[in-house]
C-alpha cells in the first residue's frame, strides 16, 4: 500500500482498522459490480484477487490429475459440486501465504462453503474476516443484466435464464449474509450509484 504522509495519517482506531484488512469476502447479486469493485480494491491494497472463474482458468494449464478433472467438468458444462470445488479452494489456499491478504469474489454462495472456507482460513492462521455486501434492488439487478447481455449480444442470456440464476441466488447466498454477519466485519454498501461513488463508499468504510 502507498505510505501515508504525516499529515494525512488517520486516527489511531482507523489505522488499527486498516492493519486488520488481511480477508476480505465481496459478496452480491450478479449485476451489482462486486466483481468491478473486488478488482479495485485488491489493486490498491495488493491483495490476491481470488475469483473462482479465473482459479477455474488457471487450472486448465496445471498437470496434476485433480486439474485436468476439473478443468475438463468444466470443459463438459458440468456444475461442480462442493466436494470439489471446495477441495479446489483448500489445494489453492496451501499454495497462497498465510500473510497475504486476499479478497473473495463470489464465494463464498452457499452456508457449506461459506462453513469450509472460514474453517480453512482459520487453519491457515487467518483470524479477522470483513465482508462488504454490495447491494442492489432485485429489479434493479434484472435491468443491469438484461443491458449487460443485449451489449454483450448473448444470446444465452434471456430474461427467463437471467431470473432463474437469481432465483438461486436469493436461495443459496442470502442465508450465507447471516453467518457472515456472526463471523465476520459486516457492512453493507448500497451499489446502485455510479462505479467511482461505491468506491469511495468502499474507501470511507474500511478507514482507507
Amino acid at each position: 500500500m502507498t505510505p501515508v504522509a504525516p499529515d494525512q495519517m488517520h486516527s489511531p482506531a482507523m489505522t488499527s482498522k486498516i492493519m486488520n484488512l488481511n480477508t476480505i469476502f465481496f459478496i452480491g447479486p450478479q449485476g451489482s459490480g462486486k466483481g468491478t469493485q473486488a478488482k479495485i480494491l485488491a489493486k490498491r491494497l495488493d491483495f490476491f484477487y481470488w475469483e473462482m472463474g479465473g482459479i477455474f482458468r488457471g487450472m486448465a494449464n496445471e498437470t496434476s490429475e485433480f486439474a485436468k478433472k476439473v478443468t475438463s467438468m468444466i470443459n463438459q458444462g458440468i456444475l461442480l459440486p462442493d466436494d470439489i470445488l471446495l477441495e479446489v479452494v483448500k489445494s489453492k489456499l496451501n499454495e497462497m501465504r498465510a500473510d497475504k491478504g486476499v479478497i473473495f469474489d463470489g464465494i463464498p454462495r452457499r452456508i457449506g462453503q461459506a462453513e469450509f472456507l472460514l474453517q480453512a482460513l482459520k487453519d491457515q492462521g487467518r483470524t479477522v474476516f470483513t465482508t462488504l455486501f454490495i447491494d442492489i434492488p432485485k429489479e434493479e439487478t434484472l435491468s443491469r443484466l438484461l443491458k449487460r447481455a443485449e451489449i454483450e449480444k448473448r444470446a444465452d442470456d434471456t430474461k427467463e435464464k437471467i431470473e432463474f440464476r437469481l432465483e438461486q441466488y436469493y436461495k443459496d447466498t442470502v442465508p450465507v449474509l447471516d453467518f457472515l454477519k456472526a463471523n465476520s466485519e459486516f457492512f453493507t454498501i448500497d451499489g446502485t450509484p455510479a462505479i467511482d461513488e461505491v468506491t469511495k463508499k468502499i474507501d470511507k468504510t474500511l478507514g482507507l
